[in-house]
């Protein structure tokens, strides 16, 4: 059941550089969108003081998680939820944090809208909903990789592609977010912090 993402093993530990300034010391943090679970695993193992709640909409996703939380056995690593985030209904109430990696780039537009809608729901004012992955920057020169990344996206599914952080802005702002912080990661990559306001 278990899966396996190359880019997770690569990005884990520099994510998690960021999340140590950036996450609440304790409390409990939920991952939309956990993928295969590995990230999951090892920011759980990371953050031993804060309880980590993966989540994910595919079923196959569902089980691989679990199949890494199993084999982890780390207290602090709940059972994987369902969570689709164009979803109203979320399987949680409330949450000191959300991140979410690499998911905006591979879903339609109405998942980015859904995710700042539910960190809306969950937060506290100064909570933070973190974003990891690919974006576009005005008057910021784009790599090559990222354009021929984007074109590939748009081929599986045109309704996916690479957002351009000036949306991403207004959309948070649309939700009572504002950006508090822009990290440069490696390959190309940027981790963007909202903050409730």
């Amino acid at each position: 059941m278990k899966r396996t993402a190359p880019a997770a093993a690569r990005n884990s530990a520099p994510i998690a550089e960021i999340l140590a300034q950036e996450l609440p010391a304790s409390g409990t943090v939920l991952e939309v969108a956990s993928g295969t679970g590995e990230h999951a695993v090892f920011m759980a193992r990371r953050f031993p003081d804060i309880v980590w709640q993966p989540t994910d909409p595919d079923t196959e996703a569902l089980g691989s998680i679990a199949g890494w939380a199993e084999e982890a056995r780390l207290e602090n690593l709940m059972p994987p939820l369902q969570l689709d985030a164009r979803s109203s209904d979320w399987p949680i109430g409330s949450a000191d944090a959300v991140v979410c990696i690499n998911m905006v780039h591979i879903s339609p537009w109405a998942a980015a809208e859904g995710l700042f809608a539910g960190g809306a729901r969950l937060l506290d004012k100064g909570a933070p909903l973190i974003l990891y992955g690919p974006y576009f920057e005005d008057n910021v020169e784009t790599a090559p990789t990222n354009l021929a990344f984007d074109e590939s996206l748009k081929a599986r599914n045109p309704d996916w592609g690479i957002r351009n952080i000036a949306a991403m802005d207004e959309l948070a702002a649309r939700t009572g977010f504002s950006r508090t912080a822009r990290y440069e990661m490696p390959a190309n990559n940027l981790t963007l912090v909202y903050r409730r306001t």
